[in-house]
C-alpha cells in the first residue's frame, strides 16, 4: 500500500467540497489522483495502473492510509 501525502489529502477533500467538486480519489497500488471517485469510494479501478485499489480521498483519512 502506497501511503498518501496528507497535504494532497486535504487538498482533495477541500476541493471535493467546493464548487468545482471534482471528487478526487487516490490509487493506493501507484498513488496516482484520479477524478470521479465518491468520497467513500473503495476498490475503484486504477486507470495508471489497472489495480481495483481506488479510495475516495475521505475513505484514505478514516483508514489512516496518509503520511505526515
Amino acid at each position: 500500500m502506497k501511503p498518501i501525502p496528507l497535504t494532497d489529502l486535504m487538498e482533495a477533500i477541500e476541493e471535493n467540497n467546493s464548487a468545482a467538486c471534482t471528487n478526487w480519489g487516490f490509487c493506493l497500488s501507484c498513488g496516482s489522483q484520479q477524478d470521479g471517485c465518491e468520497p467513500d469510494a473503495r476498490r475503484y479501478k486504477c486507470d495508471d495502473c489497472g489495480n481495483r485499489s481506488v479510495y475516495g480521498s475521505e475513505e484514505i483519512l478514516m483508514m489512516g492510509a496518509y503520511t505526515e
